[in-house]
């Protein structure tokens, strides 16, 4: 938690300066949120002389955006030779006219060191609520293996060498669902006061939400704290950003490891690491039971999965984040299902329930079971492999947090 309050400090310090940030995020100053963070990984593809470009998603209003860019778990120095950024018309194409050029340290050009990260200057654009960024890079290359977030439910566009200010979309002949090396946006709010970060696995990264139309759970919050933020009216109070990664694991890492290590060992940076980062709502630990995937190779056990919990809240209050624990979801029909891992499940989520552990609970799986047999999703919820939701049960899924834990 030092060197994430230090990194904060830094960052006030530097202003516009290059802000380089090994094994870690670059805070900003209390001024700025989170507006759109994905959570990274290794073992993406390489580049060599293409533009990259890709779509930001905003959750939130605000001006002098900033985005940060990740080489954290690459083997190689990345080389940026152009960096623009544009509202998105549609597809690739931006809005004519309105394409502007991101600086790092007032140099177009930037080259990030294996396992760092670069936050860029201030770039004086101004994005609403729900609106889209096109972000593009040109990376000269060759990359090597990419530090990328794998499942992004979005389109991302590419073209062969630098069309990187390209106010037309015709060089992007190709596409992917994945986002390279783009780990964050982050803004001056119009109204919010801080980021409330979705922690978890693919249920929260959206595995089976709709392509391009934002109803990943987190998305649809970001929407509700927008329309209603408060006890009734007033402006939008919190940000929200999306730090779940398809498989990942609370206790262990996934021998994939595009699913990313251990919650335990990205939490203080994915989620805490976070500009303005005020709450956390953890969603996770699905995948440790539906692997028995215990400490150390050994069956897992309930007081395993609680003492993995209890280490992030700890973590989360030592930094002053509150944190909001979200049942696990019901499971039957899925090969994860046995008699063991249901006993496990409801176990665990009767201490996240009664434990008085995390500073509030959002009961997901009370939400989203069906009546009828409390191991199973809702049919009406289910997006057909009885653990992932459909966009309806995404949007329920956002519907049961109740918006007054947290502390926007």
């Amino acid at each position: 938690m030092r060197r994430a309050v230090l990194r904060s400090v830094v960052a006030a310090m530097v202003g516009l300066a290059l802000t380089i940030t090994p094994q870690g995020a670059a805070q900003a100053s209390g001024t700025r949120v989170g507006a759109w963070s994905p959570s990274m990984t290794t073992g993406g593809p390489s580049f060599t002389d293409q533009t990259i470009r890709m779509v930001a998603h905003s959750s939130v209003a605000g001006s002098d955006a900033r985005i940060t860019l990740s080489n954290r778990y690459s083997s190689s120095p990345l080389v940026v030779s152009a960096v623009a950024i544009a509202p998105q018309a549609s597809g690739a194409t931006p809005v004519g006219g309105s394409t502007l050029t991101v600086t790092f340290g007032h140099s177009g050009a930037v080259t990030v060191p294996a396992g760092q990260e670069v936050v860029s200057d201030a770039v004086p654009i101004t994005v609403s609520a729900g609106e889209n960024l096109l972000v593009s890079l040109y990376l000269p290359g060759p990359t090597g293996t990419s530090t990328w977030h794998s499942d992004a439910f979005d389109t991302t566009y590419v073209a062969s060498g630098d069309h990187s200010g390209d106010e037309s979309a015709a060089a992007f002949g190709s596409t992917t669902t994945s986002w390279y090396y783009l780990a964050g946006l982050d803004v001056v709010p119009a109204t919010a006061r801080g980021t409330v970060v979705a922690f978890g696995d693919s249920i929260t990264d959206g595995y089976h939400s709709s392509t391009g139309t934002y109803t990943r759970w987190p998305d649809l919050l970001a929407d509700r704290l927008g329309a209603a933020p408060g006890p009734g009216t007033g402006p939008q109070r919190l940000s929200v950003v999306d730090a779940g990664i398809g498989g990942n694991r609370v206790l262990t890492d996934v021998p994939n490891l595009w699913q990313g290590v251990s919650a335990l060992k990205r939490f203080g940076h994915d989620a805490l690491g976070q500009p303005g980062v005020r709450d956390v709502i953890l969603l996770e630990g699905i995948n440790d039971i539906g692997n028995n995937a215990g400490p150390g190779g050994a069956p897992l056990t309930a007081q395993d999965l609680i003492a993995g919990y209890q280490t992030l809240i700890a973590q989360a209050h030592a930094a002053h984040v509150r944190i909001i624990g979200g049942t696990l979801m019901p499971i039957k029909g899925n090969g994860y299902y046995t008699p063991t891992a249901e006993t496990l499940r409801q176990t665990v989520n009767e201490w996240i329930r009664t434990s008085g552990a995390f500073d509030g609970v959002v009961d997901f799986d009370q939400t989203m079971r069906d009546l009828n047999n409390i191991a199973s999703l809702n049919p009406v919820y289910d997006s057909g492999d009885h653990i992932h939701p459909n966009d309806v049960g995404m949007h329920a899924m956002a519907d049961a947090i109740d918006l007054q834990l947290l502390r926007g």
